[in-house]
């Protein structure tokens, strides 16, 4: 049987919806009880299913998705989002995807993390209930984007003390080549979180930044908090996982983790065995998880899919209609083998409304390839949104692209992104970016 940890919830009740982007009446996060750790079965039978209904019937429905990732360079003024909102419709969009959780920091009125750096304005301006307004005033559908386990770069360290990195080095993850150095180093001394930096900015092209550690139960309590802040507090049409995944397979080497590892693995294997790694671990921290590969990848691969399977059934608690969406590595073999993300059967357990695979290239087959196989996996159009690498693409390649999603019958198509497509991607001034595929595929004017 498999086992994980994670804390029970509690159900609160939803208050109704006002026209301006915040549910009422407060602004305050939701509340959990305090209890330890309980360890849950999840496997190898599936529990029942919550009955899906995003997909099906959600607040906004269209056709076709034409959608756009907004990335949180845009979220930081009024003038801004206005202006984003409006070259979105004009260009024919129908929905908004709004980075509001970037690096473990707020896009948003929360009081969970601190506001963004970048954040321009007062400290009650509130892009994300901005966005929504806007976006809603003209009939568009509006997705929080969450950057789940990814939560800050290479570069100087947040400004806030109040930041994760800061306050709780001890819930980032480690690499391997850094887990038999750091296993005996106090989280909170300087070369802890200097060692994690460095690692990060030496490997630009093969990670993006510091991750939190998946299997630590605060961590996975803080995700928690921070969707069901946003789906009681706002207005959203859907909430939108990202980085819902490891860096790789050469994380997480943590303390924490592999504790963890050796108690869940601890009673699925012989006694003798397990004296046997007890004795190699007392050298080596790396013992149990080096001579296990197999339930190693296992254990990882379950700290993901539960806390989207947590996540899920509790946002369709609250907000049935909430469409519950990821972007996903396109490729499904990598996903699952390397990265620990089994899209594939989220979707067929049903507890993903939507995958977008992020089928980023310039090559047309392997696009279509790739769509194709989210398409067979997803079983109806609705439940999957084919993720274009617009800033891989000259114009005509961005259309050839939506000609092909359509081809294989998906539901719809996601840009990424808005802040390239109107910055370095722009081109013609007098016919942009948007603008052309807004006319030539999108019937705008």
């Amino acid at each position: 049987m498999r086992a994980v940890f994670r804390m029970a919830p509690v159900v609160l009740a939803l208050a109704g919806c006002t026209p301006v982007g915040v549910l009422p009446p407060s602004s305050a996060p939701p509340e959990r009880v305090d209890v330890a750790p309980e360890r849950v079965d999840v496997g190898p039978a599936r529990e029942p299913e919550v009955e899906r209904t995003a997909t099906l019937r959600p607040v906004r429905t269209f056709p076709e998705i034409r959608g756009l990732w907004v990335v949180r360079s845009t979220m930081t003024s009024e003038e801004e989002i206005r202006d984003m909102v409006e070259d979105a419709a004009t260009a024919g969009f129908n929905t908004i995807v709004v980075q509001i959780r970037g690096r473990a920091d707020a896009f948003y009125r929360s009081q969970l993390e601190p506001r963004a750096e970048t954040v321009q304005g007062p400290e009650d301006f509130d892009p994300l209930a901005l966005a929504i307004q806007e976006g809603h005033r003209r009939g568009m559908a509006v997705h929080a984007w969450v950057n789940t386990h990814l939560v800050w770069g290479g570069g100087d360290l947040p400004r806030s003390p109040d930041h994760l990195v800061n306050q709780h080095p001890d819930w980032l993850a480690v690499p391997s080549v850094l887990g038999r150095e750091l296993f005996g180093v106090d989280p909170f001394e300087p070369r802890f979180l200097a060692a994690l930096r460095r690692y990060a900015a030496d490997r630009p092209e093969t990670v993006e930044g510091i991750y939190t550690s998946p299997s630590h139960p605060a961590v996975r309590e803080r995700i928690y908090s921070v969707w069901m802040d946003l789906v009681e507090r706002y207005d959203l049409d859907g909430v939108h996982f990202d980085y819902i995944r490891f860096p790789s397979s050469d994380f997480d080497y943590s303390r924490g983790a592999l504790e963890r590892f050796r108690i869940w693995v601890a009673s699925r294997i012989p006694a003798t065995r397990l004296r046997d790694l007890d004795r190699s671990a007392d050298t080596d921290p790396l013992a149990f998880v080096t001579a296990l590969p197999g339930p190693w990848d296992e254990f990882r691969r379950m700290q993901i899919t539960s806390l989207v399977r947590e996540i899920y059934r509790e946002v369709k608690i609250r907000r049935p209609a909430l469409v519950v969406s990821a972007a996903v590595v396109a490729d499904a073999r990598t996903a699952y083998a390397s990265r620990f993300q089994d899209w594939q059967g989220w979707l067929a357990e049903g507890i993903l409304d939507v995958a977008v695979p992020m089928a980023y290239t310039s090559d047309n087959d392997r696009f279509q390839e790739l769509v194709r196989s989210a398409r067979i996996a997803a079983g109806s159009r609705e439940r999957v949104w084919a993720g274009i690498g617009a800033y891989l693409n000259t114009v005509d390649g961005t259309i050839d692209k939506i000609d092909l999603a359509r081809a294989e019958d998906a539901g719809g198509v996601i840009l990424f992104s808005y802040d390239w497509a109107v910055g370095e991607g722009r081109g013609d001034p007098s016919y942009p970016f948007l603008q052309r595929v807004g006319r030539e595929r999108f019937g705008s004017r």
